[in-house]
């Protein structure tokens, strides 16, 4: 079936969207789930390594395989994990058992994780067809799930609705909009030829590949700015109930905002990377979040630490679809670059969640989010490795598309 780069498009952004619905509908009943286990907050950060193991093991596998087998099994396999893990979450909470729930996370972490090269080198290929820059838009669709998911959880979290149904309702929605959306995906896209005998093959990164000091560089953008993602996606309610005083249904609200702040930078944000360039959009996104993150952590006020999730928001909005692009842009083999630097990127989400718990076990969760800004500070002055260089007879708008090739 011939499929036109439109309706590939729109079969995207709704893959784009399944995931951050159900990464929010989890996030926001994080307090509740974490009153039916009776965790501390460190126990709460060991529960959360269940997500960081399962992304890690989904991103260092989904090279290779998109290599081998193409990007579309892959995109249904992590969707399908995704749904299961949402459900997982629930009978894990019902029963208060912290294995089952780490299980659960587990499993969307790997859905997610061995999606996201998969969605992005997909993506990256409409996005040539359609030649024009979409890759933050689809990502914006990721937000707008997220924007979704914590406006539900906010509501059930409000009248004490069941987590476990909850999130049941969310796994049947994943697979309600997978099971006709899949089939727009056409088969083969990512996966390698073999130039001589014209059969396909897996092909592994080549090895100069991760000796690029620009790539790691862009790696390290994507880590700290992930880092500062998945940080508000792990704690930021238990943040505001804990260490603003708010109360479980406010703390989720803030989440919204963050994740609100996010989809409009992402949607956004297209443009102005097209008109200043990759490294000046990444450099104020990293200062934007710096300044959000630190009012979280330095003003003792909720008006002020709601502002600034909104800040929060739009400084992490462009710092993963940006630097993937860069780092696809930055040379040949784009699937291995963009592999590889989601690889670094995803170690935030491996280190991030038990370190801050076990900070926050100590320091208070506040405090423990100066790991977070020192690694965005950092981010910024390493921003002018995703510059493009201008090519003879191409614009600026040419070179800082924030285009991945396929």
């Amino acid at each position: 079936m011939t499929v036109s780069p439109g309706r590939r498009r729109t079969a995207v952004f709704a893959l784009f969207f399944l995931p951050g619905l159900a990464m929010a509908s989890w996030v926001t009943r994080t307090p509740d789930v974490r009153d039916l286990l009776g965790a501390s907050t460190g126990r709460m950060g060991l529960v959360l390594f269940g997500l960081s193991v399962g992304s890690m093991a989904g991103i260092l596998c989904s090279g290779p395989l998109v290599a081998r087998w193409g990007a579309r099994p892959l995109i249904a396999a992590g969707t399908l994990a995704t749904a299961a893990g949402s459900g997982v979450i629930g009978l894990g909470a019902a029963a208060g058992a912290d294995t089952v729930v780490a299980l659960g996370l587990g499993l969307i972490g790997l859905g997610m994780g061995g999606g996201e090269v998969a969605l992005n080198i997909e993506g990256a290929e409409v996005e040539r067809l359609l030649g024009r820059s979409t890759l933050p838009a689809m990502h914006g669709f990721y937000s707008l799930g997220t924007v979704v998911g914590a406006a539900g959880g906010m509501i059930l979290t409000a009248v004490s609705f069941p987590v476990l149904w909850h999130l049941a309702i969310v796994t049947a929605v994943v697979l309600a909009v997978l099971v006709p959306t899949i089939r727009y995906v056409p088969a083969g896209v990512g996966r390698r030829t073999d130039n001589n005998s014209g059969t396909h093959t897996q092909v592994s990164a080549h090895p100069a590949v991760w000796k690029e000091p620009r790539l790691l560089l862009i790696g390290g953008i994507i880590l700290a700015l992930a880092m500062a993602e998945g940080t508000a996606n792990d704690w930021l309610p238990l943040v505001m109930v804990d260490g603003h005083d708010f109360d479980p249904a406010l703390g989720s609200a803030v989440y919204a905002v963050f994740a609100a702040s996010m989809t409009v930078g992402r949607f956004a944000g297209g443009r102005f990377v097209d008109r200043y360039g990759r490294a000046t959009a990444l450099c104020a996104s990293a200062i934007i979040g710096a300044v959000g993150i630190a009012l979280v952590i330095l003003v003792d006020n909720q008006a002020i630490a709601a502002t600034a999730a909104i800040l929060w928001g739009i400084g992490a909005s462009l710092g993963f679809p940006v630097a993937l692009s860069a780092a696809g842009d930055s040379g040949e083999n784009s699937a291995a670059r963009v592999s590889l630097a989601a690889t670094l990127g995803y170690v935030a989400f491996l280190v991030g969640p038990p370190s801050l718990g076990q900070l926050g076990e100590h320091f208070g969760l506040r405090n423990a989010l100066f790991l977070v800004l020192i690694l965005v500070v950092a981010a910024s002055f390493a921003t002018p490795a995703a510059r493009t260089p201008h090519p003879a007879g191409t614009t600026r708008a040419d070179t800082s598309s924030t285009r991945v090739r396929a």
